[in-house]
């Protein structure tokens, strides 16, 4: 944890762009706030950024990033940056000519998340009503030991998918499809590497 955060200091975009382990925090109000990972979780927000990058990339429609980018965009919440595990902007809004040195300043079309044991749930509804608040159109939030995702909508419904269900792009990436199966790790092969019972700390955001 960076010197000083004992004394709640407060934080600025730029502190967060200039600070040697930034990559391992969100910010929040000013607060600096821990990005939990693990190797599994990992592995599927790498998943899902290469299938989204190599689809996206082939027929121009926008920009991929993974889980370094952050996003300045939230007018309710000064000196808040969020870093999605994989984001997605259309080619109509930015183009790579446009991509700021900084963080980016206008909200994504696709946020996606994956949820690790060690997240809270407290933390990922404010994560997840910050960017609807900012009418981000599409938001998957995926939880690799519960083999679902949970798809937000702008103006539309909350669905839940299960592993041998079908991500869809829908109109912000129109044609995009992969089985959620085939992003999710492999289950444990015994209750001794997760038990499925106890579940992340991080339960559904409403």
């Amino acid at each position: 944890m960076p010197a000083g955060d004992a004394m709640r200091t407060r934080y600025t975009p730029d502190d967060l762009l200039g600070l040697p382990d930034g990559k391992s925090y969100e910010l929040v109000n000013g607060e600096l706030l821990e990005r939990h990972g693990g190797a599994r979780y990992s592995l599927v927000g790498g998943e899902v950024f290469l299938r989204l990058f190599a689809y996206c990339e082939n027929r121009a429609l926008g920009l991929v990033w993974p889980s370094d980018n952050g996003y300045e965009c939230f007018p309710h919440a000064p000196n808040t940056v969020r870093k999605p595990r994989v984001s997605f902007i259309r080619a109509d809004r930015m183009t790579e000519d446009r991509i700021p040195n900084g963080w980016v300043t206008i909200p994504p079309d696709l946020a996606v998340e994956v949820v690790t044991p060690d997240d809270m749930a407290e933390q990922l509804e404010a994560k997840v009503a910050d960017y609807r608040r900012v009418n981000v159109p599409l938001i998957w939030v995926i939880y690799p030991d519960q083999r679902k995702v949970r798809i937000f909508r702008h103006n539309g419904p909350i669905t839940d998918l299960h592993e041998d269900d079908e991500l869809s792009g829908e109109d912000v990436i129109p044609g995009f499809r992969c089985r959620l199966r085939d992003i999710l790790p492999t289950p444990p092969e015994s209750a001794e590497d997760h038990d499925p019972a106890a579940g992340p700390n991080a339960s559904d955001p409403a």
